[in-house]
């Protein structure tokens, strides 16, 4: 199976909206893939995967999900770089042993994020499953694509993910998982 599509590892579905249109735009076709390990606790995890599936639903885009879900917190030195590099070997991965001619991630759309670090790590897997990593700087759309997420009502979450992130959130008086 010979796929002439991107796989696009996507942490949740506001850092997607920016980059379904952008890659709109640059005609290439690509499937989501879920895989965030890292999302604590489970409920926060299982709140950003539904409205994943709400939102690929809704533009008919395939999503593939991978539900690991790591128990430890990763609290005792574990760093984003770590975090990173989990998520993009298991997507590096999926896609060259799924026919996918590249990869890329949502994780490239946010302002918050190591960008340069994301970049290396995609550049290692690139060598590591010879695979092309495909690089553009979305952080161009950040605002707007958070602004159309908010219009569209999408649950837009107040930390990136691990427990660190939710334990160092100013927002954290605001986070609710009912």
């Amino acid at each position: 199976m010979k796929l002439n599509k991107i796989l696009l590892h996507t942490c949740c579905a506001p850092c997607l909206v920016y980059i379904h249109e952008k890659l709109g735009e640059m005609n290439i076709d690509f499937d989501t893939y879920f895989y965030n390990p890292n999302i604590h606790p489970f409920k926060e995890h299982q709140k950003r995967l539904q409205t994943l599936r709400e939102y690929t639903s809704q533009f008919e885009l395939k999503l593939i999900e991978n539900e690991e879900f790591l128990q430890e917190k990763w609290d005792n030195g574990f760093k984003c770089e770590d975090c990173y590099r989990i998520r993009l070997d298991k997507t590096a991965e999926f896609a060259k042993n799924n026919g996918y001619r590249a990869f890329s991630t949502t994780l490239l759309v946010s302002i918050y994020q190591n960008h340069e670090t994301i970049i290396g790590i995609c550049k290692d897997m690139e060598e590591k499953y010879d695979i092309e990593f495909l690089y553009h700087d979305f952080r161009e759309g950040y605002r707007k694509g958070q602004d159309k997420a908010r219009e569209l009502g999408l649950y837009r979450q107040k930390y990136c993910g691990c427990i660190n992130s939710y334990n160092s959130s100013k927002f954290k008086d605001k986070i609710s998982w009912d």
